[in-house]
């Protein structure tokens, strides 16, 4: 071979470095952050995330442009998809109760280039979009006082027309970032507590609304005469769907906080069930009231329930959803005497201040915990890792992300940027989705991170939930092991019998998500890119659906985990996958911008693993000779209960053969 070429054999440690997987450390609780959210905090913290401005904007639009009255239902069906997602978080939330979210899933299960660039993406897009928040909140702000902040800003500092950045600076977003940024920094209870507030006042807001707007309800705004209950018809309410989808992202913030929850295998699934419940009854009884007000043909998609309440001559009904926003938002000065209806308008957006103070809290919580799960994992800068003595919070990663945060804020114009938000948020879900699959089929960690040996013959060292169960199957091993086509198919499957265990699931799980991918681009575009004729058109939209569906059938074919006591999803591998088809399906409804933006930001990430990540990977740490550190192994007793103890590294104990390479 050439000199300098690498050889098959580096090629194959190289991919095995980028695809070894993480440990999983389900059993320990052990933790430098501070234990101390209960479920309702988890539960309030994924209503904020959820519940912010977009309900009382969102519903306006989807309902005139998109679906009329039959909004409530795209809002259900997209409560229902989101659900399939959040169930993926809750299980992983409750299986490993670490701070990191889908990238700490990811890195579990498919390896860590994949969880780095998860979270890279997961990163980029908890700093846009709590940018994007305090741009909006300002811009609430600044509308009280009539638009004085801004127009001193550009009397002072010019209108600037620079591609990429905004007209002028907004000092007031980034001054919102900062000092939310000290509040979150002070410590979980602080973060917990403040949210609380604002939770509870956004909670008590649209029970408000709910309840008046049923009390104005007029049923003939869904009557025929007003163009019907779903004017667009079928399509008009998957076209909303879509767009509501989106509405509910934010229950992810549970999962990053479960390494500060007190109970997680618990709080995590229950929180992510409740947040989501509420979060999805609060958008689907609200765009039944607002198109109930007035006819759905009418509204103001800018300000659709301040239009509304306006029009049916309940102005006092918007300064009181105002006031009860501004004693959780800012100080406001009191309602004019005669508010004209631009004045009106001004003040009643002010509920969505309160609802957006949850969510850019949720932002600022959730980010420097992703980043502080990275560090602690060698990918990111160590510094990130550290956490103060006394509140135990990554402060480091709040403070230095809170002023990058409010430095977008400041200065770019993040319209252009927000959509690039979704497709990080849907590839995150792909990869949970995809992620339970790999586990529910998973015997064991692989050998890419070998221990150093066993302490005596009768110890063996285990380092995932998944190795536990070679403890049962020693005690019952007529019990097949997970990967293993089922005993009471292989009469008929042989051929699957024959491959060693996991084999078939992995190549199963690789045509699934291909399948699905095509089997998107045939729903989301048709027959016009492509331009086939109609029996193509359908033969291609048949062939992908059944691949989809073959493959589904393999994998239920084979033996998966033996039930646990903690959360569990039902029908896997069905609802992962219905997950990972209705994920794909929306990111191929992006821009292709979005997707050159995201392209970009992935090639700057691979930059930073290649050379930073790869090197500092506490995973290539255990790899290197010599290192001291200390490992598990697990001791069956009497109850088949395990017993963990630690074991001395290599250096201090003896190797035990083929032990010391599982």
């Amino acid at each position: 071979m050439a000199w300098g070429l690498p050889t098959a054999a580096s090629l194959a440690r190289f991919c095995q470095r980028l695809n070894r997987l993480k440990p999983l450390e389900e059993s320990s609780m052990e933790t430098s952050l501070r234990r101390c959210l209960s479920t309702l905090d988890l539960t309030l913290l994924g209503v904020g995330g959820m519940v912010g401005s977009g309900l009382y904007v969102l519903t306006g639009t989807v309902a005139k442009d998109m679906a009329g009255p039959a909004v409530l239902l795209s809002f259900g069906v997209a409560a229902v998809a989101s659900l399939l997602a959040a169930l993926c978080y809750a299980e992983f939330g409750a299986r490993v109760p670490r701070t990191g979210s889908a990238y700490l899933f990811t890195y579990v299960s498919m390896g860590e280039v994949w969880a780095f660039l998860i979270g890279w993406n997961v990163l980029l897009e908890y700093l846009i979009g709590g940018a994007a928040v305090a741009r909006a909140w300002s811009g609430y702000l600044d509308a009280i006082f009539s638009h004085r902040v801004r127009n001193l800003t550009e009397s002072q500092v010019g209108v600037w027309q620079v591609p990429f950045l905004a007209q002028y600076p907004d000092f007031l977003a980034a001054g919102i970032l900062l000092v939310a940024s000290a509040f979150v920094s002070c410590g979980a209870r602080v973060s917990s507590w403040l949210n609380h507030t604002f939770s509870a006042i956004s909670l008590v807001v649209i029970l408000f609304i709910i309840i008046l707007g049923f009390i104005l309800a007029r049923p003939r705004n869904w009557s025929a005469e007003e163009g019907g209950f779903a004017p667009f018809g079928f399509s008009g309410i998957m076209a909303g769907t879509a767009t509501c989808f989106y509405a509910f992202v934010g229950f992810d913030v549970i999962a990053a906080s479960s390494e500060e929850a007190q109970n997680p295998r618990r709080a995590v699934p229950m929180a992510i069930a409740l947040s989501l419940g509420l979060a999805a009854s609060a958008y689907i009884l609200v765009s039944a009231v607002l198109t109930l007000m007035v006819p759905w043909h009418s509204l103001d998609p800018d300000s659709a329930l301040a239009d509304a309440f306006y029009r049916r001559g309940y102005s006092w009904a918007g300064f009181i959803v105002a006031a009860g926003s501004i004693c959780g938002a800012i100080h406001a000065p009191a309602p004019p005497a005669a508010p004209d209806r631009l004045t009106y308008r001004a003040h009643s957006s002010l509920p969505s201040a309160a609802a957006m103070n949850t969510v850019l809290l949720s932002n600022l919580f959730s980010l420097p915990r992703i980043v502080y799960a990275m560090a602690a994992d060698g990918l990111f800068f160590q510094v990130f890792a550290r956490v103060h003595p006394r509140t135990q919070v990554p402060v480091v990663g709040i403070l230095v992300f809170g002023v990058l945060m409010a430095l977008l804020a400041l200065l770019l114009d993040l319209e252009a940027l927000v959509q690039f938000l979704s497709i990080g948020t849907l590839l995150a879900y792909t990869f949970v989705a995809a992620s339970i699959i790999v586990l529910r089929f998973q015997k064991s960690s692989p050998p890419s991170s070998p221990g150093p040996g066993s302490p005596d013959l009768t110890a063996k060292k285990y380092d995932s939930f998944s190795d536990h169960i070679q403890l049962v199957s020693a005690v019952q091993a007529s019990i097949p092991e997970p990967g293993q086509l089922r005993p009471s198919l292989r009469p008929y499957l042989g051929f699957l019998g024959e491959l060693s265990p996991g084999t078939a699931v992995a190549w199963a799980l690789g045509i699934l998500v291909a399948s699905a991918i095509l089997l998107g681009c045939v729903l989301v575009f048709g027959d016009s890119p492509l331009y086939l004729p109609q029996w193509g058109y359908t033969l291609l939209l048949l062939l992908s659906g059944v691949v989809f569906l073959l493959s589904l059938l393999v994998l239920g074919a084979h033996q998966q985990q033996h039930p646990r006591d903690t959360f569990q999803i039902p029908l896997v591998p069905l609802t992962p996958a219905l997950s990972i088809l209705l994920n794909i399906c929306l990111m191929l409804k992006l821009s292709y911008l979005t997707w050159l933006r995201f392209a970009i930001w992935l090639l700057i990430g691979l930059v930073v693993y290649f050379g930073y990540g790869i090197r500092h990977s506490k995973e290539n740490q255990r790899e290197s000779p010599g290192l001291t550190a200390t490992r598990y192994v697990v001791f069956p007793s009497s109850s088949l209960e395990e017993t963990v103890q630690p074991v001395q590294p290599a250096s201090q104990a003896p190797a035990q053969g083929a032990d010391s390479m599982e």
